[in-house]
């Protein structure tokens, strides 16, 4: 039986009742839905696909830039963490931007940011899934590049319990990969912590830091994905606990595999050599046991096909609340009475992907997803601001973070931006 809910149950910000919606989102996911969910937009979306791009930029020091990454994500997680729980939306960045500065038209412009930047890292992870899924099909990346995105969108079309629970097998199986080059570095002796001092730069060495940095903006594109979970939140049974919890386990999981996987890779593999890989962590697995490429292959075809599909679902959702607003055409607020998914927005989103991943260099999409990010998490950061400046006290049943959570996540986001523009 299907829970239908009324606009002041999910406070949603300038809802309006149209008369073609019979069904809202259903309340349905759990925190064990949630956290594979945001693992699986994460890890899928990462590191599997940019740890040779990393290595080719920073060398023997790209576990810092993913470190780096990791305390800029931390900041902002925060800010989500509270603004999550005061608006359990779907298009949960416009309506806090929305609420905090009253204005429509930013609140829609901030939405259609973070669609564009979900676009992009989706096309993102489409590419480097052909790269894996050509070690077994020996076709034309186009073809390829095609019949996974019209495969992956016909799910993410699916229910919410289906499509994410179908998401998290495949997340199981891609922590599984991460877990199993973890083990082989680990028995493989003990270079890993003899080669440690090799990590480091000096701190007077400020070519070296200001690379790094630089990096870093390519990083934060591994850990694009753990804010995602905002845009869930409405189909969440309890989204004032389950959301805080989900953030901060799926970014502090992600932040200490992609740490210790980067540089078991940098180890295994010399860096100029893992950056001309199409399959870099395939070739770290290789290196390790001897075995074929195929084996880490095979979980890394799954790994990328998930971060694809929980990609679909994000977009289908933020275009669906951003219609529920008023701020697109209504028939993008459609919500399929059998699915009770919105179909209409998430088939705008796979054709979009399509179009991208079929005609832009996967580096340059990465860098504009972390991009397009950085800015979503800058406005973000501000919302929360000027939400708490203008009120005497939160209201009840909220996550409440410090008021330096958001200066520091709008400090850090601005600085990656600055950095990108000097380099």
């Amino acid at each position: 039986m299907q829970e239908v809910r009324t606009d002041a149950a999910t406070h949603r910000p300038g809802s309006t009742t149209t008369p073609h919606k019979s069904t809202k989102l259903i309340r349905s996911l759990t925190l064990t839905h949630a956290v594979l969910y945001g693992l699986g937009v994460t890890i899928g979306a990462g590191i599997y696909v940019l740890v040779g791009a990393a290595a080719a930029r920073s060398g023997m020091h790209a576990p810092l830039a993913f470190l780096a990454a990791a305390v800029v994500m931390g900041m902002t997680a925060g800010t989500f963490a509270e603004l999550g729980t005061r608006l359990p939306v779907a298009a949960s960045e416009a309506a806090y931007v929305r609420t905090a500065f009253h204005r429509k038209w930013l609140g829609a412009a901030t939405g259609l940011l973070v669609v564009a930047a979900a676009t992009i890292s989706g096309a993102t992870i489409t590419v480097g899934s052909a790269g894996y899924i050509g070690v077994f099909l020996p076709l034309p990346s186009a073809w390829i590049v095609a019949g996974v995105v019209l495969a992956m969108g016909a799910i993410a079309c699916l229910s919410a319990v289906q499509s994410i629970s179908f998401a998290g097998l495949m997340t199981v199986v891609e922590i599984g990969g991460l877990i199993l080059i973890i083990g082989a570095g680990l028995f493989e002796g003990e270079s890993l912590v003899s080669r440690l001092p090799e990590l480091w730069v000096p701190m007077t060495d400020l070519t070296a830091w200001t690379g790094i940095a630089q990096t870093a903006l390519l990083a934060v594109f591994a850990f694009i994905g753990f804010e995602h979970l905002v845009n869930i939140s409405e189909e969440m049974k309890n989204p004032s606990r389950t959301l805080p919890w989900a953030l901060f386990i799926t970014l502090g999981v992600t932040a200490l595999l992609y740490v210790a996987v980067v540089w078991i890779a940098v180890v295994a593999v010399p860096p100029a050599e893992l950056a001309r890989s199409s399959a870099p962590l395939a070739l770290v697995f290789q290196r390790l046991t001897g075995l074929p490429l195929s084996v880490l292959s095979a979980i890394a075809v799954v790994a990328t096909l998930n971060g694809i599909i929980v990609h679909m679902i994000m977009i289908g959702r933020v275009l669906y609340g951003l219609a529920d607003q008023g701020s697109l055409p209504s028939l993008l607020a459609r919500v399929n009475s059998r699915s009770g998914a919105p179909v209409v927005a998430t088939l705008f989103g796979v054709g979009a992907i399509l179009i991208l991943a079929l005609g832009i260099p996967l580096t340059g999409l990465a860098e504009w997803t972390s991009r397009l990010t950085l800015g979503v998490f800058a406005l973000v950061n501000l919302a929360l601001l000027r939400i708490k400046a203008s009120e005497p006290k939160p209201p009840a049943g909220v996550f409440v973070v410090p008021f330096w959570v958001p200066v520091a996540g709008l400090f850090t986001s601005v600085a990656l931006l600055l950095l990108d523009l000097v380099g």
